[in-house]
């Protein structure tokens, strides 16, 4: 896990050495242990390291291989050592124990189809001297980051927005990105940033640079087809079991100590589980496990932490931040998010990462991609019933209540909600009144009604939220928190071997009889406590968001009434009127504009 960095003068100038180091410098946290830098005639590459596999100095990139490549690469392919066996059988040798020189060698034999190889997380840039090409990639969902951008003659990439903006004199906001988080809630959940002309190469997506013409063209190479594996409920089981097992024993490969998030929710508790066995029978240590306590009552887990830890036989680190700690740490967790993000459950996720940092574990193993993958928010009820046939859809409605939160009224407003875009457009416009009509429509309301359009079918909306609309936001957070603090996260549910087979598992055995995530809690029956696996309220690392935003109202109002960028947009805030949604996104978005020193520019 690291960072990387790559600067490309479209001039033919060599690239200076202060010009790559500045932008590396400003990711040294991705990657502490070690950097390094390589220079060709017009172009150079970054690279900070954090050891986790080989953590010798045959780790050290850019990394090199038969004088034909060079390499500069963030992530972990778990399926290394069987792709190197595979190689060997070829002929290759190589020198070192790393996943670094796997994919190098990957390359050199299959070409750009070697992504297709990896079971992973990746992004990484890889000079091809005989065809004189920069070879980029971003792993399947987007795990690891991958932005670049185009200014002054130059084509600039990196793990990290802020390293592109060290190119711009003036920051100006990307205005239909502002009024997609702010008014819909979207993002991330297309190639632009909240800064004009920065953007992120897609999960799923490769990028060619062409050295002879400095061009680029970017391609998809991954996608998720919809299929229907025909099995009985047992053998669903089995199955995801087997794929969901080999997952986490794949993300336990480290040569550093690993551990757990563990919010005492079902997914990070049935990671936090089969993890403990697996972890003690090959270290006879316990694992670690994080939990982030909530001062909060109403959003308090650490009673099902506990529960998990005791199960389980887990080492159990509980923190419990401080109204003081969120106080003090927001302006750091802004400029390490980048981007406006949705609310303050991301300081908790923050103080988790800091804590494994304090106590040397440096690789987490986390719940991301659960609910999108296994159907697991109450939102997907509705379209789940319609994938049904006519008895079973009846027979779904009146046992929904019996199982999950929702009533049967909740059910048809949810319905309602999602499926008839122009009521939740009008509903959005009478929340967001304080929004100039001219800003207000810039939203993207094309792709809210065309994502109300898909919500009856169930693979349309899971494929809509695993690829655009919510995964990859949620990634964004993973990835900025656990890296401030020089930890690698690895996420089991996003396997793409579990994603795809979850998806393809018969829909009336991801919700059954109201029990959301039914093939995830038949996995865990038996392994952990029935009042774990059998539970249906779930926080996952929720913050006392209403004590926290209350105890900075004044900082909030002041923040606010400085913004020029909202002065724009609005013509007046009555903060009476707003939210603690609405109070957090508007105070974010002020105090991201001052971090960044970002302008509003004039039409």
């Amino acid at each position: 896990m690291c960072g990387i960095s790559g600067i490309i003068n479209k001039s033919e100038y060599k690239v200076q050495k202060e010009e790559i180091q500045k932008i590396n410098d400003l990711i040294s946290h991705r990657g502490p242990d070690d950097e390094g830098f390589y220079f060709e005639k017009n172009f150079a590459f970054g690279h900070r390291r954090l050891s986790i596999l080989d953590l010798s100095s045959d780790g050290h990139q850019p990394m090199h291989y038969l004088d034909k490549y060079t390499i500069t690469y963030n992530g972990e392919v778990y399926n290394y050592l069987e792709i190197k066996e595979e190689l060997i059988k070829y002929g290759y040798k190589f020198s070192s124990q790393t996943d670094t020189e796997v994919i190098i060698a990957s390359y050199d034999k299959w070409g750009e189809d070697c992504v297709h190889k990896f079971n992973g997380m990746w992004a990484f840039a890889i000079y091809d001297k005989e065809k004189e090409i920069i070879f980029c990639s971003r792993d399947r969902f987007g795990v690891k980051p991958f932005y670049y951008t185009e200014i002054d003659n130059k084509f600039v990439f990196g793990s990290e927005i802020k390293q592109l903006l060290e190119f711009y004199e003036e920051r100006f906001v990307n205005k239909k990105i502002l009024m997609d988080f702010l008014i819909i809630g979207y993002e991330n959940h297309i190639n632009e940033t909240f800064f004009e002309n920065i953007f992120k190469l897609q999960e799923s997506h490769n990028l060619i640079y062409n050295l002879k013409n400095n061009s680029f063209k970017i391609k998809r190479y991954y996608d998720i087809k919809q299929t229907e594996i025909n099995l009985d409920e047992n053998s669903s089981v089995d199955l995801y079991k087997s794929k969901f097992m080999n997952s986490i024993e794949l993300r336990l490969r480290s040569d550093v100590k690993v551990g757990t998030c563990l919010s005492g929710g079902l997914d990070s508790s049935s990671i936090a589980a089969i993890a403990s066995s697996m972890y003690k029978k090959d270290s006879n240590e316990k694992f670690i496990a994080i939990h982030a306590k909530s001062s909060e009552h109403d959003s308090d887990e650490s009673f099902f932490a506990k529960e998990v830890a005791n199960s389980s036989n887990l080492d159990l680190k509980l923190i419990e931040p401080t109204k003081d700690e969120f106080i003090n740490s927001i302006d750091d967790v802004i400029y390490t998010q980048e981007e406006p993000f949705g609310g303050p459950s991301i300081f908790m996720q923050y103080f988790v990462m800091k804590k494994a940092k304090e106590i040397g574990c440096t690789v987490l193993l986390d719940g991301q991609g659960g609910d999108e993958t296994l159907v697991g928010y109450e939102r997907y009820y509705p379209s789940y019933l319609m994938s049904l046939c006519f008895f079973d859809l009846i027979k779904g409605f009146f046992n929904s209540s019996k199982n999950s939160k929702l009533s049967k009224k909740q059910l048809f407003a949810y319905f309602v909600y999602f499926t008839k875009a122009k009521i939740r457009i009008k509903r959005l416009q009478v929340k967001n009144s304080f929004i100039k009509a001219k800003y207000f429509n810039l939203a993207s309301f094309d792709i809210l009604e065309k994502n109300s359009k898909n919500y009856l079918n169930l693979f349309e909306l899971q494929y809509q939220e695993i690829f655009y609309t919510q995964m990859p936001h949620l990634l964004r957070y993973e990835d900025r928190n656990s890296m401030r603090h020089s930890i690698e996260t690895r996420l089991p549910f996003i396997d793409y071997t579990v994603v795809e087979t979850a998806l393809s598992i018969p829909n009336k055995y991801k919700i059954k009889d109201g029990w959301t995530k039914y093939i995830l809690r038949k996995t865990i029956d038996k392994i952990l406590p029935n009042n774990i696996v059998w539970r249906k309220n779930k926080f996952g690392f929720e913050a006392p968001t209403k004590s926290w935003v209350n105890s900075i109202e004044d900082e909030i109002i002041i923040s606010i009434s400085k913004s020029k960028i909202l002065s724009e947009i609005s013509d007046s805030i009555n903060f009476n009127t707003l939210d603690l949604n609405q109070k957090w996104k508007l105070f974010n978005i002020a105090k991201w504009e001052d971090i960044y020193k970002v302008s509003w520019r004039e039409e």
